[in-house]
């Protein structure tokens, strides 16, 4: 839960947690926590209030994980899949089947922004009535995680939306959130230092991000282009070093 302004709204959160047998709670910069009115509204689930781990950013939240969807109250997102909470439940079965998962929500009034979606693999969003599309953030948490939780305890999560294992991972390790932020991080590096990038370029790198998120998706995925990139680095500074221009 990604800066959550009213505390009840954490504790409604761990309750239902509580009920459906999920455990691990991260927020993101709370704007109180602990607090009253949070385990007030846990109403017996202090046990997951107690546990929670608090982050300063979402990237550090969602490190070790493998694959990460985020709600989101928008009907057009920045370049990622929108899935229903059905299949964003089947997504997440499969891929927690390989590495850690997350659902991420935001805050109460402006949900996440678009550098919080940035983050995720794809975005969710709960059909609501266009007239009044605001939803609690508990009730969300609620709908969300009660869908993970029917389809893991039916005979196989939902095949109408191609959530079957990705190929490409078999006999691999999963790439992590903080692994390909890394990436990100050293290909705007040498963007700038080859002057392909000038300046922020947001969009631009938000593209970039969505077409290596469509084909990277191991540890070796990213060693092979951290590699290139290292290598091209490398080239530069022995130019840089004998005074080439």
């Amino acid at each position: 839960m990604v800066e959550t302004t009213h505390p009840g709204n954490i504790g409604a959160a761990a309750r239902v947690m509580a009920n459906l047998g999920l455990a691990d709670l991260r927020l993101v910069r709370p704007r109180v926590f602990p607090a009253q009115d949070a385990t007030a509204r846990a109403a017996g689930a202090e046990h997951i209030l107690e546990q929670a781990t608090v982050c300063d950013t979402l990237e550090e939240a969602t490190a070790g994980c493998s694959f990460v969807i985020g709600a989101t109250a928008r009907r057009r997102t920045v370049g990622s899949p929108l899935l229903e909470p059905q299949n964003a439940a089947s997504r997440l079965i499969e891929a927690s089947r390989h590495g850690s998962t997350a659902l991420v929500f935001g805050q109460e009034a402006a949900g996440l922004t678009n550098e919080h979606l940035d983050l995720c693999h794809s975005h969710v969003r709960v059909g609501v009535e266009d007239d009044f599309p605001s939803l609690n953030v508990a009730t969300a948490v609620a709908i969300l995680i009660y869908e993970v939780r029917r389809q893991s305890y039916s005979h196989a999560p939902s095949e109408d939306n191609g959530c079957e294992i990705d190929p490409r991972l078999k006999g691999t390790v999963p790439m992590t959130v903080s692994e390909f932020e890394r990436l990100m991080e050293h290909l705007e590096r040498v963007g700038h230092r080859t002057g392909f990038l000038v300046g922020p370029r947001t969009r631009l790198l938000r593209k970039m991000r969505r077409l290596l998120r469509q084909g990277v998706c191991s540890q070796a995925d990213i060693n092979i282009i951290r590699g290139v990139l290292t290598s091209i680095e490398h080239t530069i500074e022995k130019g840089e070093a004998s005074g080439e221009r």
